[in-house]
């Protein structure tokens, strides 16, 4: 059965093999800070229960986002690490690169144009 509740299409968390896709949709923009925290925390429960070898985070539907959204990021990268696997972003606008950059995230996580190239990144040899 599928999740109907607000926050279910807010985070979704897609598998591609091995890796996980985390494709925020506009709403995190103006989601309610409880049903953004409830989406991260869906979204970190799929990561636990089925660890993937990596997660691409892809910022190419939204062109902001707050301080809940950058804290479900780095519990994303600690629970990843924990894991032995690695978060990158992908098709982050210049706003949200930019984001990345004040908070000094860019430095912690690779970013690719796009989700086709985050996930053939993970595919070359280390």
């Amino acid at each position: 059965m599928k999740d109907e509740s607000p926050h279910a299409a807010t985070l979704p968390v897609d598998r591609h093999g091995e890796l996980a896709v985390l494709t925020p949709s506009p709403a995190v923009v103006t989601a309610p800070e409880d049903v953004l925290e409830r989406a991260g925390k869906d979204a970190l429960e799929q990561l636990r229960a089925l660890p993937p070898r990596g997660v691409v985070v892809d910022l190419s539907q939204v062109d902001y986002f707050g301080s809940l959204f950058i804290s479900m990021l780095v519990r994303c990268h600690t629970l990843l690490r924990k894991q032995g696997s690695k978060l990158v972003i992908a098709g982050a606008s210049a706003r949200a690169r930019e984001l990345l950059r004040l908070t000094a995230l860019d430095e912690l996580w690779a970013q690719y144009p796009t989700r086709m190239d985050a996930v053939q990144a993970f595919s070359k040899p280390a």
